[in-house]
């Protein structure tokens, strides 16, 4: 009965995936540099820049793998919304938070073998400079031991503004960049704070190079 469920939801997952790609492709006309990057199996995080709201329709122009992601717990106020966003790979977080029971759910995803979005900014942020990040992405990968695929995102802001409702076709481009490995730790040790720390700056710099490459491939600049 589960593998029956899981293969429908594989099922519709696919189709959502690809709609939501041709949408992408021919509105905003999305590019995407780096694909090569993308682990070719396995777990892993996606950190993207966020800059708007269209980031996590983007995410699925990432891969063809079933993603999950973290999805604003207002989303689930009514029944069907809530199992509309499950269907497509969400779970909840209580936003501005540590969310504990977000990140154990996506550890439990990764341990199923799914990709999982993580955007280490947290909520939107506007601006050309990465802003400060949340170790939740570093803390999860470390903690499930996979690795972390940095993704910036340019022109998503000029798409559709925070605070704006309407969406714009302006050209976006999405870079990917090399998977950052998690760090070394006993097997059944502790995941130390130092290294989380260390493991967030190194994704901080590469999200700042990838961030600004794609804004000069979209043709922006704030």
């Amino acid at each position: 009965m589960r593998d029956w469920r899981r293969h429908l939801d594989l099922l519709w997952w696919g189709f959502a995936r690809g709609a939501v790609e041709l949408f992408c492709r021919a509105y905003w006309r999305v590019e995407v540099r780096g694909r090569s990057n993308v682990p070719g199996s396995g777990p892993y995080v996606i950190a993207p820049i966020h800059r708007s709201n269209i980031d996590t329709l983007l995410t699925g122009c990432v891969t063809h793998d079933r993603i999950r992601y973290m999805a604003k717990d207002s989303l689930w106020k009514y029944r069907w919304s809530g199992a509309f966003i499950a269907s497509l790979g969400g779970f909840p977080v209580h936003r501005g938070t540590p969310d504990r029971e977000a990140l154990r759910a996506a550890e439990t995803a990764l341990r199923q073998g799914d990709p999982v979005v993580l955007f280490p900014e947290g909520t939107r942020r506007s601006g050309p400079l990465v802003q400060p990040l949340f170790h939740g992405a570093a803390f999860v990968a470390a903690r499930a031991r996979v690795p972390i695929l940095p993704v910036g995102i340019g022109g998503s802001e000029w798409a559709m503004p925070k605070g704006k409702k309407w969406m714009r076709p302006v050209k976006v481009v999405m870079t990917i960049g090399a998977p950052i490995p998690p760090p070394e730790r006993p097997e059944a040790g502790r995941v130390a704070r130092h290294s989380v720390t260390e493991l967030s700056a190194t994704l901080h710099r590469e999200l700042q190079s990838l961030f600004d490459a794609s804004l000069a491939a979209a043709g922006r600049s704030y």
